[in-house]
């Protein structure tokens, strides 16, 4: 019976030993804060969809167009008409287009973070040296980032337009620094909620219908049962119900403390005592929803 012999190498066979190149990296190590930056700058910058498809530009791009018109075209019948003052004040202005931002969160929010959550590529940013908090800092910074610009861009263009008009340079001033003042709270305080309520479902067109629900039913509710306090002369109570929309919780901080009209029912805003509970209402439903967020992103990926 023959035997298997093990093959052993001729001397004429191409054996031969490849050096691959592996070696450990010696070079500079930029660490958390690198990456905490890097995930910022890519989100602000796909919050208007930069660096991104061309559809994926069109609707951020279309409502900071739909920001920005109606104050160039206040500016300009106050140039031409050489008004006094400006058709609109600078808290006013986010109020009234506050059907724009709501749409705005409601796409981007979404569009940050439910891609994440739908692909499962969290737990490939927790592979690197990024951890949880450094994650949730840098989206909500950058959605609160680019809600600051859509809020601020038409205010910057009123001022300018103001300062064109010839109008009071301390008053203009003063109402300017007022109206970044509100949107700044405002930014900060739609980004949280847009965020949370994002990051509660990886589908997209979920997280956009609950966005805009949780923003269009509240304020809807709120107006509605502040008209009837209102028609019942319970006016008291309007400042109250203020507190339970994100929406007149703004409008509600602005008119106590930054010289805003209230646009609440008969004009009747919250007094300084309780604007300050509109001031801790809203500070505090922000580190809520970090924290939140902090809660949620600790059990992704694991």
């Amino acid at each position: 019976m023959a035997i298997d012999q093990p093959l052993v190498p001729q001397p004429g066979d191409q054996t031969r030993i490849h050096n691959i190149g592996y070696r450990n990296y010696n070079g500079p190590r930029l660490g958390r804060a690198y990456a905490r930056r890097s995930l910022y700058s890519q989100s602000l910058r796909g919050s208007y969809g930069l660096g991104r498809s061309v559809k994926s530009k069109v609707l951020p791009m279309l409502l900071f167009v739909v920001m920005c018109v109606p104050a160039a075209i206040m500016v300009a019948v106050a140039v031409a008409t050489k008004a006094h003052d400006l058709p609109v004040s600078y808290t006013r202005y986010a109020i009234i287009m506050q059907a724009v931002i709501s749409l705005y969160v409601a796409s981007q929010a979404p569009q940050s973070v439910s891609r994440d959550l739908r692909f499962k590529t969290v737990p490939l940013y927790f592979s690197r040296p990024i951890e949880t908090a450094d994650y949730v800092r840098a989206k909500f910074a950058a959605l609160a980032s680019a809600m600051f610009i859509l809020t601020a861009a038409p205010l910057i263009v009123l001022y300018v337009g103001a300062l064109l008009a010839k109008l009071d340079f301390a008053d203009q001033t003063k109402g300017f620094a007022q109206g970044l003042v509100s949107v700044t709270l405002l930014s900060l305080l739609f980004a949280g909620i847009g965020l949370v309520i994002a990051a509660v479902t990886p589908r997209r067109g979920f997280g956009i219908a609950a966005v805009i629900a949780v923003l269009t039913i509240s304020y809807g509710a709120v107006s509605t049962l502040q008209a009837i306090a209102d028609a019942q002369d319970a006016t008291s109570a309007i400042p109250w119900i203020g507190l339970f929309s994100p929406v007149t919780l703004i409008d509600g901080l602005q008119s106590a403390f930054l010289g805003a009209t209230s646009a609440f029912p008969g004009g009747v805003g919250p007094t300084h005592g309780e604007g300050v509970v509109y001031v801790l209402a809203v500070l505090g439903l922000i580190a809520a929803t970090y924290g939140l967020l902090i809660r949620r992103y600790r059990k992704v990926g694991l």
